[in-house]
Formats: structure tokens, C-alpha cells, sequence
């Protein structure tokens, strides 16, 4: 029997083996990521070069002549130095046929996505995570009530409408093949443009204007909270000493301001005493702020403390100008998007010509002049909404106002999305409005919106009106016909009359205005306050009228119009910059526009370094803080160490007064005047809000400057902390959620930002004045206009970001109007042809 050897290898043989398995290996993973990440670059090379192809062929053409069907003569479109089109046509017919096709030229996508996101159909081209955003304006009705008002419009005003459409519709049967490049990237055609797409449009602004309901039943949680009536008004004031209502009174301003009127009668005080001293009969859920909470990320709204859609305008005789004309200033703060939200133009028809901004998908001039007045709009934000508790019998009827019990509206809706499923809805209304309860899963109570705009009665939008006056007669009549959204207007014209009138239909409420649901028959609306009782005035006593969002009323006002006004400290650094001033120039208008000195911040800062100095347990670090707070000058400017400081203290801050009282319902706290709330706790140091464990008010606001630096992440060197390392602005286009690695070099990208949201120049991340105007009646020609960034939404036009350096810098430049300055300017020359 023979003996069986085992061959064994040696060990280093095997393992020699084993290591060359293991590089083996290596290279295939390496080679197969290098090739993956060569096929991903290339991929991107090729996407990013598609993309230029197709916006390349999308740019407009600009010179020669163009076939138009449908024009009753040749209309020339001359573009100027910036691109801005100045719309020369024999009819107004064909005008704004004109207007249609060139707007569409460089905006047609926007105009698309602007009414895909007022008719809630923004998930058919980009999917389910629009869902939630879309089934909220179904719920709102914006498309059937833009269907309604159009049906109800005077003829002359649908005509116009239709002009507008068609002109659009022009362009999209020229352009089938070359559309914007985002249809192409999307795999989409726009659908015909319709008169009610443009109204549609226009609800987009009257909703982001004129919507403040959330705030209510946000409020009737916090009020539940907190159980205390005094606590509750310290939450929410209604105006402040520091409010300059536009009276056009000579102040003077180194005298205590009057106290702001009373919030309403000895009912409405007993009732919001009873709401802070027990529950209601029907509690809220606290699950409904996690509700109003997404849903206001789903709409997009501002998620910054303070960026309240407003605007700043003013409007200044000629007694106080250098040249003795008046002078009339605008600046509407807005979301900042990619394109702008505004679109420039000058449009000339036979009884016709206006320019200044126009909204894209919308015929006419929003704010500007024409060859006779000049206005300029900010958000009045009176309180146009009301949210009633209602009674349902569970068999598909609603208690009546009238007690009577009548069957719930049904309406029947369909979300196409892409990529998924479509969702049906059934959506239920009673005689104040649409059930909101689809948007509130957690809310047990039936919750109905009453809004104005819902009123089928309040059908008339007077943009022509108001563009075609000459006179404040006129002008001031065709704002007696505006229903929303609200607004403080201002008006100069060539024969130095100036003026200012609050516009919009605003609800008489015999029995006050609530601030929280209501659950009752008792705060029924009884029809409209009458336009002249409006606060208004004209050729003041001071030369000098202005606006930006706070409160415009007084103690002599028959009507209160808001329980929530925005933060005053714009208007009063406004009056302080230009109440008294002679010899004012356009210059000086752009100067206080420009404007980054905040009030509230200095004064802060100085209390912050006030408490470092009385407190305890303080390192070099926190009296270096306090040195520079004590000394800054209140600017907010990028290199400002003391700015940094302060704003995050002031952020840190709330957190730790709320937090204790509110819980989680902290977070939800939101009031327009939340700014003045705060200074007005802090400075008056009320033992009722400082928080359990502080020793006294120095040691909680030295605690705020600490966890201030600590979450903005300061420097060891608080002196190197500039404002603009970490306060920027940045643009994106609106689909760099979606493809962020192609889309995002068409934003901005992050630029170092001056001034907050106290300061005139009211800021936040993609937040602030979204145009620049002011008229000078002695040089119309010379009358600026400036948008953020450009005319054009394609990236490869010289006219889509020609203005940025502008707008950022703080500069601007003139608007031609007359012939002969169009003629000027003009560097490329279109005519349409019928």
C-alpha cells in the first residue's frame, strides 16, 4: 500500500496568489468606477450641451420683420440698451397682441409655470413631491374663480384679455420646435394661452399678498397655550408708537408718537379675554401646526422671520424737490426668483402709453407712468379673510348663517402626476367658502375660508383704467372699482399734484375683527367699507406721503382694516430720511431705497451689551462682543462684526422666551410685527416672560449673544465675524431642486448682502426689492427702472442677467419714453407684419 503525499504550497506562493486575486479585483472596481465616472461626466458634457442647443435656439429674434396673423397694421418692437421692448402699434388691439408675443418671447416658460402654479398643476410636469402644493390650490379655487371673473369682466376689459392670448398663442405656434429649453428638458408643450390664464396669474399675487389666515389659526393654538390675555397682546401687537400713518400732517418727529387705536370694541376685547383665559368649546389639535407648517413649505412661502411680501413708496411735492417737480419712489419686496418675478416694458397705442413693470402672462403696465400720472404700489394687508368653525349634520348639510340648513357645494378635482397615479379630490364648500380641511389632516373641526375674492359679485381688475388716466379724477375713480389685492397706492402727476388712497374691497365687521376662528353667526361681513372712508389723502400739508406696510391708520379712522400690520421701522426710517428735507434729488430717493441703518438693531445691540456688562460668568470673548455691539453704528453692512452679533443674538433669543411658554408650538409662532414684539418684551423686562433658571433679564440676553455665536458658528475672534460670510443672497432657477448639477450655474450663486428685514432695503437669503422705480416729472426721460436681474429667462441672451450688477450694487439707470429717447437707446428693431 502506498503512502499519499500532500503536495502543500508554500505559504508565500499562496499568498502571492491571493494578492494578485485581491489587485485583480482592485482594477476591475477601480477601472469600472473610473469608466462610470467618465460615463456620468460625459453624460453631463452632453446634457449640458444639449441644453445650450436647445436655449440657443430659443433665443428671440429681435431685428427684421416678423409675419403676425391677425394685426391690423405693422407694429415696431424696439428694444433698448437693456433689452426692455418699447411696443410702437397703430391700435391698442394690436398692441397688446404685441405684448402677448414679445413677453412670451423671453418669458414663455414662466408665463407657464405661473399659471401652473395658481391652477395647481405644477405635479402633471415635475411629479408627486408637487402633490401636496397642487391639491392646496385646487382647495383655494383659484382656477374657477379666475373663470369666473373673466366671464364677468366688461367687454373692453376681456378683449384685451383675449388680444393678450392670442398674441401668446402666436408665438407658440411659430415656436413649436424651438420652445424654451425647460419644455424641452421636461418633455412638455405649453397648452393654449387663455384671458382666464392671465387672471390666473393675477390670483397668484393676491394670494401671496393677501393671504394671512394660517396666521389665525396659528394664533388660536399659541393663545391656548399660553392662557393669559396679556401675554397673548404682548404676542401680537396691532401697530406700534413708532407708525407713520400716510396723513401727510406735519410731524414732528422729535416728539413721542401717538399711541396706535384701539384693536375694536368692548366685545371683541371680552371675547379675546375669553380666548386667552380657557379653552375653546372646539380645541384645536397642536398637530395642526405641524399641518400649517408644511403646508407653507409646500407653497414656498418665506421661511425668514420678518419677509413679509410688502414694499416701501413714498411720493414727494415739488416744493421740496431741487427741481421743483414732484418725485415718486417704489420699491415692491418680493420673493426673488430666476427670472424675475417683473418684466419690463413701454407700450404706445393710439389714446395709450404706459411703462414701467408688467407682470409676465398679464397685458398692461402694474406699476410705472404714463405721459400724465406715476403710481406705486405696497401691500396694504388689511384682513380680507375670515375662517369659520362649521356646523355639519354628517349627512352632507352645513348650518346657514341664517340658521337654516343647507347642502355642502361639492366640486370635483383631478391632480395629473407625472410619474405617478392621479389624484382625485372632492372638494366641499358652504356659503363662506371652500372646507380648508383637506389641507389639515389633523383638524377634527369643519374649518370654511371666507375671502374676498370668493365673492361672485367683485369681478373687476382696472390695470387699463389706471394705466390710461391723466388726472387724479380719473385715476382715483378707477381706483374706486379695485377689489383685491389690498394696497397703499401713491400717485404724482405732471401738473405736481401728489396723493396716496388704500385700495381694495375690505369687509365691514360690525362686531370687530377676529383674530381667531370664529364659531359663531355673529361676525357675519355686512358687506364693504366705502372706498372714501379709506385712509387717503391728497396735496398734504407736508408735501411728502409715504407707505411700507404698517399700519395706515389712526385714531380718526371710522375702520380698522388689520389686526396685523407689518414691522414699523421702514416707514420710520423713511420719514426720518426724507420728512423736512428740501432740494431732493433722484440720487437721494436711490439713497434711502439703498438704506441698510436699522433702529431696532442698534438699539438691541445696545442692550445686549449692556447685560454682558451686568452679568456673570462672562469671558473675554463675550466683552469683546459687547464692545463692538456698544459701539456699531446700526449698519448692516457684509463687513460688519457687530451685525453678525446682534441678528443672531436676536434669533437665539426667541427660542429661549418662547420655547418655555409655547413648547413646540414655539416654532410657529408668526406675526408680521413679531420684531416689535420682541423689542417691546425686551426693553420693558417683564418678569412674566423671563424664563425659569434666568437670574434677571442681563443674564438671558448675555445667554442670546452665546448661543448666538454658537449656532452662527462664529469665529474665535468675534471681530472677523462679517455679516456677509454668512448673509448672502442666492438665486437659483426654479427647477435646481430637481437637476441641481445642470440648472445650478444659471443662479447667482451666493453673494455677501447688506441690511435685513428691518432696514429699507429689506433682505433675506432669495428675499427683497424685486424692482427699482422713481419718477422725476422734471426729466421723464431720465425716470428710473431696474429689475433684479434681467428681461430675458434664457441664460444665453445678453439680457438675462445685464441688470444683476445693478440691483446688487445699488445702482440703477434711466427708462426712455419719449420718442425720441426711444430712438436713442434703440439697438435692435423688430416689426411684426400682419
Amino acid at each position: 500500500m502506498s503512502n499519499a503525499h500532500t503536495v502543500r504550497m508554500p505559504a508565500s506562493t499562496a499568498s502571492s496568489r491571493a494578492s494578485r486575486r485581491g489587485f485583480r479585483w482592485l482594477r476591475i472596481l477601480l477601472g469600472s468606477t473610473l469608466a462610470l465616472v467618465a460615463f456620468f461626466l460625459l453624460l453631463a458634457g452632453v446634457s449640458v450641451l444639449w441644453l445650450r442647443t436647445a436655449a440657443h435656439l430659443a433665443l428671440p429674434t429681435l431685428d427684421g420683420d416678423l409675419q403676425i396673423t391677425g394685426l391690423s397694421a405693422p407694429v415696431t418692437v424696439r428694444r433698448d440698451t437693456h433689452g426692455v421692448p418699447h411696443i410702437e402699434a397703430a391700435t391698442q388691439d394690436d398692441l397688446f397682441v404685441a405684448q402677448g408675443y414679445v413677453t412670451a418671447q423671453d418669458r414663455l416658460w414662466q408665463m407657464d409655470v405661473y399659471r401652473r402654479n395658481a391652477n395647481g398643476e405644477l405635479a402633471e410636469i415635475l411629479g408627486p413631491s408637487l402633490v401636496k402644493h397642487d391639491r392646496a390650490q385646487r382647495v383655494f379655487q383659484f382656477r374657477n374663480t379666475a373663470q369666473r371673473i373673466y366671464a364677468n369682466l366688461a367687454p373692453g376689459d376681456r378683449a384685451r384679455l383675449d388680444d393678450y392670448a392670442r398674441g401668446v398663442n402666436l408665438y407658440i405656434d411659430q415656436h413649436r420646435y424651438t420652445l424654451p429649453a425647460e419644455f424641452k428638458l421636461l418633455f412638455y408643450r405649453p397648452q393654449p394661452w387663455s384671458g382666464a390664464d392671465s387672471l390666473s396669474i393675477g390670483m397668484m399675487l393676491v394670494q401671496m399678498l393677501d393671504s394671512h389666515w394660517d396666521a389665525k389659526l396659528a394664533r388660536e393654538q399659541i393663545a391656548a397655550d399660553l392662557r393669559n390675555p396679556k401675554l397673548e397682546a404682548d404676542l401680537y401687537p396691532v401697530g406700534s408708537w413708532r407708525d407713520h400713518p400716510p396723513t401727510g400732517e406735519v410731524l414732528d418727529l422729535s416728539q413721542p408718537h401717538p399711541e396706535p387705536p384701539p384693536t375694536g370694541d368692548d366685545e371683541e376685547e371680552d371675547d379675546r379675554t375669553q380666548l386667552g383665559a380657557a379653552p375653546h368649546v372646539y380645541p384645536a389639535s397642536p398637530s395642526v401646526q405641524e399641518d400649517l407648517s408644511s403646508l407653507r413649505t409646500a407653497l414656498g412661502l418665506p421661511t425668514c422671520a420678518g419677509c413679509s411680501p410688502g414694499s416701501n413708496n413714498w411720493v414727494i411735492a415739488g416744493r421740496h424737490t431741487a427741481s421743483g417737480k414732484p418725485l415718486l419712489s417704489n420699491d415692491m419686496h418680493l420673493g426673488l426668483t430666476e427670472p424675475n418675478v417683473w418684466y419690463m416694458a413701454d407700450l404706445g397705442a393710439q389714446g395709450y402709453h404706459a411703462a414701467g413693470v408688467t407682470l409676465p402672462g398679464m397685458p398692461f403696465v402694474i406699476a410705472g407712468h404714463n405721459e400724465h400720472v406715476a403710481w406705486g404700489f405696497t401691500a396694504l394687508h388689511a384682513d380680507v379673510q375670515d375662517l369659520y368653525i362649521e356646523k355639519l349634520d354628517g349627512r352632507g348639510n352645513y348650518e346657514a348663517p341664517d340658521g337654516s340648513w343647507k347642502p355642502l357645494g361639492m366640486d370635483h378635482e383631478v391632480i395629473h402626476v407625472r410619474g405617478g397615479r392621479d389624484v382625485k379630490l372632492d372638494l366641499q364648500s358652504t356659503a363662506h367658502g371652500p372646507l380648508l380641511n383637506p389641507l389639515l389632516p389633523h383638524e377634527q373641526r369643519p374649518i370654511a375660508l371666507r375671502w374676498t375674492l370668493y365673492d361672485s359679485t367683485l369681478n373687476v381688475l382696472p390695470l387699463y383704467q389706471i394705466n390710461a388716466a391723466s388726472n387724479w379724477d380719473q385715476f382715483s375713480a378707477a381706483l374706486g372699482t379695485w377689489c383685491w389685492p389690498t394696497h397703499n397706492v401713491v400717485y404724482s402727476d405732471d401738473q405736481g399734484h401728489i396723493a396716496y388712497h388704500a385700495v381694495g374691497r375690505v369687509p365691514l365687521r360690525p362686531t370687530g375683527l377676529r383674530g381667531v376662528p370664529i364659531q359663531d353667526h355673529e361676525h357675519e361681513w355686512q358687506g364693504y367699507i366705502p372706498f372714501g372712508d379709506l385712509p387717503n389723502a391728497a396735496d398734504p400739508p407736508a408735501g411728502f406721503l409715504a407707505t411700507a406696510n404698517s399700519r395706515v391708520t389712526t385714531a380718526k379712522s371710522p375702520y380698522l382694516l388689520s389686526m396685523e400690520w407689518v414691522n414699523p421701522y421702514r416707514i420710520e426710517r423713511i420719514y426720518k430720511a426724507l420728512q423736512g428735507r428740501d432740494q431732493l434729488t433722484p440720487k437721494d430717493m436711490l439713497t434711502v431705497q439703498t438704506d441698510v441703518y436699522s433702529e431696532v438693531d442698534q438699539e438691541m445691540g445696545q442692550r445686549f451689551a449692556y447685560a454682558i456688562d451686568h452679568a456673570n460668568g462672562v469671558d473675554d470673548r463675550l466683552r469683546k462682543a459687547a464692545d463692538l455691539m456698544r459701539s456699531w453704528d446700526g449698519r448692516l453692512t457684509t463687513d460688519s462684526a457687530a451685525a453678525s452679533l446682534v441678528t443672531q443674538a436676536r434669533q437665539a433669543l426667541w427660542p429661549l422666551i418662547l420655547t418655555p411658554k409655547l413648547g413646540k408650538d414655539a416654532g410657529e409662532y408668526k406675526w408680521a410685527e413679531s420684531d416689535f414684539a420682541e423689542e417691546e418684551i425686551v426693553m420693558h423686562a417683564s418678569l412674566d416672560w423671563l424664563p425659569h433658571g434666568y437670574k434677571d433679564w442681563d443674564a438671558l440676553l448675555t445667554d442670546a449673544v452665546r448661543k448666538g455665536m454658537e449656532k452662527g458658528k462664529a469665529p474665535g475672534d468675534v471681530a472677523q465675524w462679517t455679516y456677509g460670510s454668512w448673509h448672502v443672497v442666492d438665486i437659483e432657477h426654479p427647477l435646481t431642486e430637481f437637476l441641481p448639477l445642470i440648472l445650478r450655474v444659471a443662479g447667482t450663486g451666493a453673494h455677501p448682502q447688506s441690511g435685513d428685514t428691518t432696514t429699507v432695503k429689506q433682505v433675506g437669503r432669495a428675499f427683497g426689492p424685486s424692482q427699482r422705480f422713481t419718477m422725476d416729472w422734471s426729466d421723464i426721460d431720465g425716470s428710473t427702472e431696474n429689475i433684479v436681474l434681467g428681461e430675458s429667462g434664457n441664460p444665453l441672451s445678453p439680457y438675462f442677467r445685464d441688470q444683476w450688477n445693478d440691483w446688487y450694487g445699488g445702482t440703477t439707470f434711466g427708462l426712455p419714453f419719449s420718442p425720441a429717447a426711444v430712438a436713442g437707446n434703440t439697438r435692435h428693431t423688430l416689426r411684426l407684419l400682419p
